[in-house]
């Protein structure tokens, strides 16, 4: 259920009801507006007297939420989440919210050498990217294929933020490397292979870092906002979700983008939503034009493979723009934007 406090409801009346979910053993999840407190109740599925709540001081009124996803809902939060990233050199990106520019998110699938994530670093900047991403763990499907450079790379992923004042993203595998990436980025990333590993959503949900959550490529749209709620669940309610292509009969691309998703969702929750043409493409070619498409739809940004030279990257390089073909992505993408009402 979500409690509607009335405007202007006092801090102590506030606590009381905060209190009352407790006693009832439930948790209480508190959505600050500008006029109004909307408090989420969530917990078993045990039924509530909403009498006990409607009659006491301060509150509006008691609606259910009838979905599952409670804390991602529309229904506890009408208003667009907008979450702000600080690389703590002075430089933060808003990301969601329509009337904020889009996040750009780009680099290397994998930080390969310290040259390379700092070459790649300065060149989607100077492209127009505000977010750095790159892979310093990798999951892939072959045991031997490159794993990335752990530690190592986060450090270096640092430096680039340190130099170019780009926030980072980077993916974070399992509940134990947790307090390391959060120690070096700003943006935890869990990959569409970890979307349903409950453990780690339950640990980046405990962090204070916002969360990249893509959705696993055989997922419903509902199964994505339950992961979500996973991590809301826990207190952290800095979520993106991410848009990644979906597996389908298609064998022309990688995956197939579900470009319904990205209206849909939008609807269903206040959470922002990205897109990643380059999975759902998993070639260079149609990234572009996968990436218009996303905008044009209502994306809140893009997450984009860029390397500097796609031909030796060891990860994904079918799927990676080079600067140039990057820039020239921007430029349209910038373009498309504009007859949105968005910016880039």
């Amino acid at each position: 259920m979500v409690i509607i406090m009335r405007a202007g409801a006092s801090a102590q009346e506030i606590g009381a009801v905060v209190k009352q979910i407790e006693q009832i053993g439930m948790r209480a999840h508190l959505s600050q507006g500008e006029e109004r407190t909307i408090i989420g109740m969530v917990g078993n599925d045990r039924p509530v007297d909403r009498s006990v709540f409607e009659l006491m001081s301060g509150v509006d009124r008691v609606v259910p939420i009838l979905r599952p996803y409670k804390l991602a809902s529309r229904d506890f939060k009408k208003d667009d989440t907008v979450i702000q990233i600080s690389t703590g050199n002075g430089h933060a990106v808003k990301v969601g919210g329509q009337q904020n520019g889009l996040a750009m998110m780009a680099g290397p699938c994998a930080v390969e050498t310290r040259e390379q994530i700092m070459e790649s670093a300065r060149l989607v900047k100077a492209a127009g990217a505000n977010i750095l991403r790159g892979g310093a763990f990798k999951p892939r499907t072959s045991p031997y294929s490159f794993q990335g450079h752990g530690e190592e790379a986060l450090k270096w992923l640092a430096e680039a933020r340190q130099e170019t004042g780009l926030a980072v993203v980077t993916e974070v595998m399992a509940p134990e490397q947790v307090p390391l990436v959060s120690a070096y980025a700003d943006i935890l990333q869990v990959g569409a292979r970890n979307m349903q590993n409950y453990p780690l959503l339950n640990a980046v949900g405990l962090s204070t870092r916002p969360v990249l959550l893509k959705r696993g490529m055989m997922s419903t749209m509902e199964e994505l906002l339950m992961a979500a709620e996973y991590i809301l669940s826990n207190g952290n309610y800095n979520v993106m979700l991410c848009e990644r292509g979906i597996r389908t009969f298609e064998t022309y691309t990688r995956n197939t983008l579900d470009i319904n998703a990205v209206p849909v969702l939008k609807s269903l929750s206040h959470l922002p939503v990205i897109v990643d043409p380059s999975h759902a493409t998993g070639r260079w070619e149609y990234v572009t034009a996968a990436a218009r498409a996303a905008i044009a739809a209502g994306a809140d940004g893009l997450i984009v493979e860029v390397h500097p030279h796609p031909a030796e990257a060891l990860s994904d390089g079918a799927q990676s723009l080079t600067p140039e073909n990057y820039t020239r992505l921007v430029n349209q993408v910038r373009r498309v934007a504009e007859a949105v009402d968005r910016t880039v």
